[in-house]
């Protein structure tokens, strides 16, 4: 392994606004685009935090609302909204559920902090969710090629503006170091605690050795 790109842990990294809570389904077949939001949202200088952090022990819905207070923004996807075909066959609410804990926060209490929407098809959201009418929906047509272009659009206020060909390196990178991570931890799927952290804190070294940095995540006037 080139590096030490899991140093540290989560806990031991700045925060605040450079924190982006990641809302997005816990699947084998979403691995690749779990991947590529990591990269990409670590490539703009954020941290993505997760409820793969949140231990089992701990109320859930608490913890929930303490990591999205915790961050400036937030990446809510909600393109798994078809019904899950193991039975009891339902919709999953997770995404819906904690994008409204995100909005509520935002309009109520937490102005600066910005949430954004993303999708695989387009007008889906708006038929599925349509009290979001009006909202910017990013449509990244379920690959990775398009959770590294729409970023792009979504942060363009940040002054760390990384290509989409530096994002897909950095993907690549990781993707290549996931056995290894997953080894070292002993898990058999990267949608894990330890598994996340380990992702995330690569992510950040991969991208701080190969990506240039600009600037800080900060806001632009």
């Amino acid at each position: 392994m080139r590096g030490r790109e899991t140093a540290g842990t989560i806990k031991d990294l700045p925060r605040a606004k450079e924190s982006l809570f990641l809302n997005i389904p816990y699947d084998s077949s979403f691995t690749n685009l779990y991947l590529a939001y990591i990269a990409g949202v670590s490539s703009f200088g954020l941290m993505p935090r997760a409820t793969l952090e949140i231990p089992g022990g701990e109320r859930r819905l608490d913890r929930i609302l303490a990591l999205i207070r915790s961050c400036a923004y937030s990446l809510h996807d909600l393109s798994r909204v078809e019904l899950d075909r193991r039975p009891p066959t339902t919709p999953r609410f997770n995404m819906p559920f904690e994008l409204g804990l995100a909005v509520s926060w935002q309009k109520l209490k937490r102005p600066n902090h910005t949430w954004f929407v993303f999708e695989a098809m387009p007008r889906r959201a708006e038929k599925s969710l349509s009290d979001i009418s009006g909202t910017d929906v990013y449509i990244h047509n379920g690959n990775a090629r398009g959770v590294f272009t729409q970023p792009c659009n979504a942060f363009v206020r940040l002054k760390s503006q990384p290509t989409t060909r530096e994002m897909e390196q950095a993907y690549e990178r990781l993707t290549e170091l996931l056995p290894e991570l997953k080894e070292r931890a002993g898990a058999s799927s990267p949608f894990e605690a330890r598994g996340f952290q380990d992702l995330v804190l690569a992510a950040r070294d991969i991208t701080r050795r190969e990506i240039a940095p600009q600037s800080s995540p900060s806001r632009q006037p």
